[in-house]
């Protein structure tokens, strides 16, 4: 038997800073608000360690914030969605210190910021160094929860979706404790973040499978760039799943990369050197690694002594993985840690199929192109999440008849296993036909074992997306395509990878 809900305003799924960000700017409609996980747990805005860039500084404005998100986002990115998200930048920054997130202040009580890779400006606000996503959603949590309109629900994970026989997106099918819960709303919002618990080697929390994504994709929705998967470049290797970071921020006070041998290598792959944009870094350290030099990041003098103050996250993790990062080099490898690509959205979070929309890292407006620019996904997460709370509140009821439902299946813990060790393998830091094609065929075989998954769904598109682009750029590197083509973005339906018809890359 299944449990049927009605909520009459707007229904969120996933509770990171995207979906507050949405359920606060909803008022004064009500809000229903399902998470998995307590608040502040198993979101990726919790985890982020580098802050929030946007145009704070005197010497800093909204276009050059823009121009170095379209220059990172290595020809892909939406020109209009990088100067709305750098316009709305410094009053989301604002808004949220208001909320009472403590971010770094200088002795005149202005934002303290720090340079970060591929920025033109130092313009990331940051909070102790590397605790500004934890710090940010404690302020927005609390704020969230005394708010009247919005009504948490925690332990309900995300099964299924429920559309009418327009296609019309009517709510979802979630699981509390065992037993299925069909709730309808008028308006349904998906905030429930990336892929890379897809991965093996990943910094972001392991239930973050893609299953927005995925069911999105299954009713019908418009894909973007699934290809394009970021990896951080300084992942903490000290065989922790998920691995801890070392936030971008340690490159921007003078860390440095070597290898075993102490060698600072950068140099010899980009003359920017450290501050590289992250997919060039990335890659550097995976041939260092593959090569068997080793890959550490130095920060003994540009931080030293004062870790424990500055950067405490990154203090901890090391400790607890047997390194003391003020007198050794810190061991770093490549991994998974943000999905450009993502559910079409307009720039209110519209997607393709009425009554659905989405924000934040499952969504994709266009502004992070190929490549994100470093610390734009929590500014992305409250501009867009800001932009589509607003505009879910405004749809209403509209006539309804017989509802269908799309289910997902579990994924067996020993196929996630193998699918995760496949995803870093195969549709990783660089990629070629032979590989992704072996990926594939393992998805077929999963998915023959054990119907259409969530995580197989979201694998395909990303496997698929990379096999049919045969080039590299950005995030996307292809060792037997290494050069690029004119820039297209990819957009796609799930009904197309079902096809024998190429995926249509259509033009930006």
């Amino acid at each position: 038997m299944v449990d049927r809900i009605h909520h009459d305003g707007v229904l969120i799924v996933g509770a990171g800073l995207a979906g507050l960000s949405a359920a606060l700017a909803a008022a004064p409609r009500s809000v229903l608000l399902l998470t998995g996980a307590p608040l502040n747990q198993g979101c990726s805005s919790a985890w982020a360690q580098g802050g929030m860039a946007a145009a704070l500084s005197a010497d800093d404005a909204p276009a050059l914030h823009a121009a170095d998100t379209i220059a990172a986002g290595a020809g892909l990115v939406d020109s209009a969605m990088a100067h709305l998200l750098a316009k709305e930048g410094p009053a989301a920054v604002r808004h949220l210190a208001a909320l009472g997130a403590p971010f770094d202040r200088n002795a005149a009580g202005d934002f303290a910021t720090s340079l970060e890779a591929a920025h033109s400006r130092s313009r990331v606000a940051r909070v102790k160094g590397d605790q500004a996503g934890r710090a940010i959603m404690e302020a927005v949590v609390q704020t969230a929860l005394s708010s009247r309109h919005i009504e948490v629900r925690a332990g309900m994970r995300l099964r299924g979706v429920l559309h009418d026989l327009s296609g019309r997106v009517r709510g979802v099918v979630a699981e509390q404790a065992g037993r299925l819960i069909e709730i309808t709303a008028p308006a349904t919002l998906f905030a429930t973040g990336g892929i890379g618990g897809l991965y093996a080697v990943t910094t972001t929390p392991a239930e973050l499978q893609g299953e927005g994504l995925a069911l999105a994709a299954l009713a019908g929705a418009t894909i973007a760039d699934p290809e394009f998967v970021q990896f951080h470049p300084t992942a903490i290797d000290i065989g922790r799943d998920p691995a801890p970071l070392a936030t971008e921020a340690l490159r921007g006070e003078g860390a440095r990369l070597i290898n075993a041998a102490g060698e600072f290598f950068m140099a010899a792959y980009h003359p920017d050197a450290e501050l590289a944009p992250r997919d060039v870094v990335a890659r550097a350290i995976h041939a260092e690694l593959a090569a068997g030099r080793g890959a550490f990041l130095d920060a003994r003098a540009a931080v030293g002594d004062h870790f424990p103050e500055e950067f405490p996250a990154v203090y901890a993790a090391c400790l607890s993985g047997g390194v003391d990062p003020r007198v050794q080099p810190i061991p770093v490898a490549p991994a998974c840690h943000y999905h450009m690509g993502g559910i079409v959205t307009d720039a209110n979070g519209q997607t393709s199929l009425e009554g659905l929309f989405a924000a934040g890292e499952c969504a994709s407006t266009g502004v992070h192109g190929a490549n994100r620019l470093a610390s734009n996904s929590l500014l992305e997460a409250a501009v867009f999440g800001t932009r589509a709370g607003k505009a879910a509140r405004e749809q209403r009821e509209a006539p309804s008849g017989p509802l269908r439902r799309i289910l997902t299946p579990d994924l067996p813990a020993e196929a996630l296993a193998a699918l995760r060790i496949g995803m870093s393998r195969d549709a990783g830091v660089v990629r070629d036909g032979a590989g992704l094609t072996n990926l594939l065929s393992e998805i077929d075989r999963f998915e023959a074992a054990h119907g259409r998954a969530g995580p197989l769904v979201a694998a395909r598109l990303t496997a698929q997306c990379a096999l049919d682009r045969k080039e590299s750029r950005g995030g996307h590197y292809r060792s037997d395509f290494p050069e690029p083509l004119p820039p297209k973005r990819t957009f796609v339906t799930f009904a197309d990878l079902r096809s024998d018809d190429p995926l249509s890359l259509a033009a930006e």
